[in-house]
């Protein structure tokens, strides 16, 4: 059985605060193993770069201490972190925490994003801080990066969220 987008959006509610919350714990979670990998590829890269005489530190800076001198290093981890978060909210609307706690993020008339609306809410979100705005916009339930990006964070059925699941793969 599918379900068209038009189905799909008269189908299920808004998604509240509390529920967002959860899903930002596990995407949090998520986020930080992200992060603990990408830095150990980074060190791997420095410790690479050194092996090969091609950079060489001082007698008082390691491998970390040489990657967090500039800003290419924090760069880098936040692009990983944008790129995570992007590609889960374009390629189906879910990521990890969302897909646990059943939400979906979808445009207001129940289509994927585009490339557009994803680049918007990933520039607008404020880490999750514009979750914040659901707890004040009790008609809509919508967030800052949601009314930004024309975009909406659903609700689903234990159902649908299999369905989605298993269409994705």
């Amino acid at each position: 059985m599918t379900l068209n987008a038009q189905e799909l959006h008269a189908s299920f509610p808004s998604a509240g605060f509390l529920r967002r919350l959860a899903a930002w714990v596990y995407d949090f979670l998520v986020a930080v193993a992200i992060i603990m990998l990408s830095s150990a590829l980074a060190l791997g890269f420095a410790a690479t770069l050194t092996a090969l005489n091609w950079v060489e530190l001082s007698e008082e800076m390691d491998h970390a201490g040489w990657l967090a001198q500039g800003p290419w290093y924090s760069i880098y981890l936040i692009s990983v972190l944008t790129l995570f978060f992007g590609w889960f909210w374009k390629r189906s609307g879910q990521t990890i925490g969302m897909r646990a706690w059943r939400l979906k993020l979808q445009n207001r008339d129940g289509s994927r994003l585009t490339l557009k609306q994803t680049i918007i809410r990933l520039l607008t979100c404020c880490a999750g801080l514009g979750n914040l705005w659901v707890l004040v916009d009790f008609k809509n339930r919508r967030a800052w990066h949601d009314y930004a990006a024309g975009t909406e964070v659903v609700t689903l059925s234990k159902e649908a969220n299999q369905l989605f699941y298993w269409n994705e793969l």
